[in-house]
């Protein structure tokens, strides 16, 4: 087949393609989104007539995909680290389902936090849940393993976990690709009772899934994406986990002295592990992420080896592991071709000139700040988080998404006034409409500020699941319609919207504000198509 140059989430989204999937369920955020991007773009996908639309959230996209691994057909799910969080009450459950069509589940991890509010590892949801996870070293492997995937997701019957980091999601390699496969057809469990997990029938397939733990332990020994290398220095042996292997080699061109064994499927192959630590004195875990495989090591070996890592410093606890970070832990002298010059000064994001949330926080703080001076702004994920930074310093907390709503209502059931959430449109339909419900039902004292520019522009402008509908499904919340008020965010309109802002926070109960005005990046692009 032909070779492709492609960033290692499109090598992700070719190989799903060419291994006959059937949909992609996901919700966009950064580095996770050009997968489904790729996919929504591709021939073959309307060809196929192969599903593509963004959904609400992570958790409705991991049950969508389970549900069409009900049906016998193959799924993808995608969503960055933090959106595990949200999908994880059905994927951990979906461990005990199993599954019928093969379903893998792409986690992009963002260490050193380049645009994220942690720097959770995944890893640990894959341990968690009890099921086989893939983490690929480069981009080829990126593809075999989503491509290999799907059928080891049917062989064994679950779902598979792929751990991916920033640096391989958005880098560029050479991709071999394989056949065309066809799409599964629509089959059926031969248990009918296989998805319903009323406890006397979870507990019957809990076990199930701990029976399987040697099977998959025992895949890893044999897969090969985990390769022990022999080097002749035994005074170390080196674990190089995903990346981590490309790192290591950097440093090791002409081949690493030290034993390695390469890890890029979990659970840990025992084996080839035991060979390492009985052959070596010391061991050396290299994890872009957190001490996944290190905290196992140290736990459960229990026979006295040294186990070097993060955890006691030889690597830093946080940020991205490097080539030069590398270097320094296996003692290489660590040159830097350039360095920084000293004029050069770190520049924050900031919101766009001409963006509409600017001219919302512009008001909304002139008015606070005035006439309210015990004010506290609850503010949430997306483009007008940047309010946080200069010239607006016009938010009080960022903590996760939907949180803006329940926060300023917990303040507000406090004793704050006011207690106002700054939330965009499609964080509102991601997390946010059930903290109104919360509002709603109390009828709490808060003020909410849903910023509508028409899409998910944070992450490149994709669709909004609320565009056109906030005001109803505010109203079908039970918000009363005279408090729903819309105002475009134009200087032009700058006293209206003091005016609403006003009348909004004397009034004592739920009330939401919608300053809606298209995204100047998604208008100018749809300029430029005409």
């Amino acid at each position: 087949m032909s070779k492709q140059l492609l960033l290692g989430d499109e090598a992700i989204a070719q190989a799903a393609l060419d291994a006959g999937l059937s949909g992609v369920y996901a919700y966009p955020g950064t580095p996770s989104t050009e997968i489904t991007e790729y996919i929504q773009t591709a021939a073959i996908t309307t060809e196929k007539g192969i599903h593509n639309r963004w959904c609400s959230n992570e958790k409705t996209a991991m049950e969508a995909a389970l549900g069409m691994s009900f049906a016998g057909k193959r799924s993808l799910v995608c969503m960055k680290h933090v959106g595990m969080n949200v999908a994880a009450d059905c994927f951990i459950n979906s461990a005990v389902t199993g599954v019928k069509g093969g379903i893998i589940v792409v986690a992009a991890d963002d260490p050193s936090m380049h645009s994220s509010q942690n720097e959770q590892d995944s890893r640990f949801y894959g341990d968690f849940a009890l099921i086989p996870m893939y983490e690929p070293s480069n981009q080829q492997e990126a593809y075999d393993m989503v491509y290999n995937g799907f059928a080891f997701s049917e062989q064994t019957g679950e779902p598979l976990l792929m751990r991916m980091v920033t640096r391989l999601a958005h880098s560029r390699s050479g991709v071999e690709r394989k056949a065309q496969q066809p799409q599964n057809g629509v089959s059926f469990s031969d248990d009918p009772r296989q998805f319903i997990l009323l406890p006397g029938n979870a507990r019957k397939r809990y076990k199930l899934l701990l029976q399987h733990q040697d099977d998959f332990v025992k895949a890893s020994e044999n897969s090969p994406y985990n390769k022990y290398i022999d080097g002749p220095n035994k005074k170390l042996g080196i674990i190089a986990c995903g990346i981590g292997y490309n790192y290591l080699m950097e440093n090791y061109p002409e081949g690493c002295e030290f034993p390695v064994l390469k890890i890029g499927q979990y659970p840990l192959p025992k084996k080839q592990l035991m060979l390492l630590v009985e052959a070596c004195d010391e061991i050396l875990v290299l994890e872009d992420g957190q001490p996944f495989v290190e905290k196992q090591l140290k736990g459960c070996l229990g026979i006295g080896v040294k186990v070097k890592g993060r955890l006691d410093g030889t690597l830093s606890q946080d940020g991205e592991l490097n080539p030069d970070s590398v270097a320094r832990a296996v003692g290489k002298e660590n040159k830097a071709e350039f360095a920084v010059p000293s004029l050069v000064e770190m520049r924050p994001p900031a919101l766009c000139e001409g963006c509409g949330h600017r001219d919302m926080y512009t008001v909304l703080t002139e008015v606070l700040r005035a006439e309210y001076p015990s004010h506290k702004v609850f503010s949430d994920i997306g483009c007008y988080t940047l309010g946080a930074n200069a010239p607006f310093n016009a938010i009080d907390s960022c903590v996760d998404m939907g949180a803006s709503i329940t926060m300023a209502k917990g303040a507000s059931d406090a004793g704050v006034h006011p207690a106002v959430a700054v939330i965009g449109d499609s964080t509102f339909t991601h997390s946010g409409m059930t903290g109104l419900l919360d509002c709603v039902n109390e009828n709490a004292n808060v003020t909410i500020v849903i910023s509508d520019n028409e899409t998910t522009a944070m992450t490149g402008g994709q669709d909004s699941a609320g565009t056109g509908r906030l005001e109803a499904i505010c109203a079908g919340i039970g918000v009363a319609p005279e408090h729903i008020r819309v105002v475009v965010p134009l200087k032009k309109n700058y006293e209206e919207m003091r005016q609403i802002i006003r009348e909004e926070i004397e009034y004592r109960g739920v009330s939401v504000i919608i300053p809606r005005r298209e995204c100047i990046q998604t208008l100018a692009r749809k300029k430029r198509n005409k």
